[in-house]
């Protein structure tokens, strides 16, 4: 592993291979230390990032680092946190309207599509085992009719009517009040 002044070097060449090193060796601790200040995994990310760019962009102008590229480094991290926190205190804050719809499902939707799935599961529990071998070949695997029934060794006919009673008692289980 080289030191930080054999990097430096040849990142002022803009050494693709020393900027990669710069940044595996420093993009963990400068994450640290930027996460201890602010508390959002994607804006410590966001921090992180520019705080290399800053790197980049002095490198590019050809302006002097000091010998001490650590030092440099968490320097422009302090900078970094303390234009983010100037900004954010800067930027006025609008509140988000409590009727905006989210595309993921409520907390409710997935309690309830888990409790009817283990409904599901116990009504498939009480068929006789051909019919849940039929249900679970036709909609589990997506087989067509004349897959399942070669698979099963019965006529396609034999399979129709395995699946047409398997679901005509799910329906019964799984309804409340339906009589056949």
């Amino acid at each position: 592993m080289l030191d930080d002044a054999e990097l430096l070097r040849r990142a002022y060449e803009l050494d693709t291979d020393a900027l990669a090193a710069i940044h595996d060796t420093y993009y963990q601790p400068l994450y640290r230390y930027i996460s201890f200040r602010v508390s959002d995994r994607y804006t410590c990310e966001d921090l992180v990032s520019e705080v290399f760019t800053r790197l980049l962009s002095t490198l590019r102008q050809r302006k002097s680092l000091p010998n001490n590229l650590r030092g440099w480094l968490f320097g422009v991290a302090a900078n970094v946190v303390s234009d983010h926190f100037r900004r954010s205190y800067r930027t006025p804050h609008t509140s988000l309207d409590e009727q905006l719809m989210s595309r993921e499902p409520l907390p409710s939707e997935i309690a309830e599509k888990a409790a009817a799935n283990e409904e599901l599961r116990q009504a498939i529990n009480q068929l006789t085992p051909d019919q849940q071998h039929v249900l679970a070949l036709r909609f589990g695997q997506n087989l067509p009719i004349q897959e399942v029934a070669r698979m099963l060794g019965k006529t396609e006919g034999a399979v129709k009517q395995l699946q047409a009673r398997a679901i005509a008692a799910l329906a019964r289980q799984m309804t409340p009040g339906v009589v056949e």
